[in-house]
């Protein structure tokens, strides 16, 4: 199966999601929306649009095909699909309390060097500290916001990037900081991993095999 498939799967196993939005590369609208359709969602509606050249601009495509009396908007990553529906649910539940911006995530298990770029490709990097790992934070999807919030940061982001302004950031949650919004952290899980690297194949085809033993997934 896709990983596509078991991305959207995961977020339509919430009860709290009832549409999602999937930006699809710009020439492939077509062929997604059938592979999405032949594995079926379980009844959940399901809208594919064209996307962008990057991940800033796919998602403000995609809050443009959601409802305007959405109030609540989820943003995932397609390259984590094993995340478990609790953290799904914990992200809307903040949301819900009151927070404009959550994002799940996980402690540190290493320690982390921040360093100077190296004086040429290849050679030795040079340290320039350590920072304190317990307070840092490997953040996930899905990232939950307020529909109005998310989309007010993006307006901003595209008439900065008009005026030759800031790069685009890696995650909404940083759009949010950048104009002066709260984001705040619910407990992430260790299964909702991004698959970017052979490994992570492995370890996801171990995960899967893990789930559909213990109960059938």
């Amino acid at each position: 199966m896709p990983l596509l498939v078991h991305a959207v799967r995961a977020l339509a196993r919430s009860r709290a999601v009832g549409l999602v939005v999937v930006a699809a590369p710009p020439d492939g609208v077509a062929e997604v929306a059938a592979l999405l359709d032949s594995h079926g969602l379980d009844g959940k509606d399901l809208r594919v649009v064209a996307g962008g050249a990057t991940r800033q601009e796919s998602v403000r495509l995609g809050l443009a095909a959601i409802p305007a009396e959405t109030g609540i908007v989820l943003v995932h990553d397609a390259a984590r699909p094993l995340v478990p529906v609790d953290v799904v649910d914990a992200v809307v539940a903040a949301v819900r309390a009151g927070a404009e911006a959550v994002v799940p995530a996980v402690p540190l298990a290493d320690t982390v060097k921040r360093v100077a770029a190296a004086a040429t490709p290849g050679a030795p990097e040079p340290v320039l500290d350590t920072p304190d790992r317990a307070t840092l934070r490997a953040v996930q999807t899905p990232q939950g916001f307020l529909r109005d919030t998310l989309h007010e940061v993006h307006e901003k982001a595209l008439a900065e990037e008009a005026d030759g302004g800031l790069p685009p950031v890696t995650d909404d949650a940083g759009l949010v900081e950048r104009f002066g919004g709260r984001v705040v952290v619910v407990p992430g899980h260790e299964e909702a991993f991004k698959v970017t690297r052979p490994l992570d194949l492995v370890l996801a085809e171990a995960v899967l095999a893990r789930r559909r033993a213990s109960d059938g997934f």
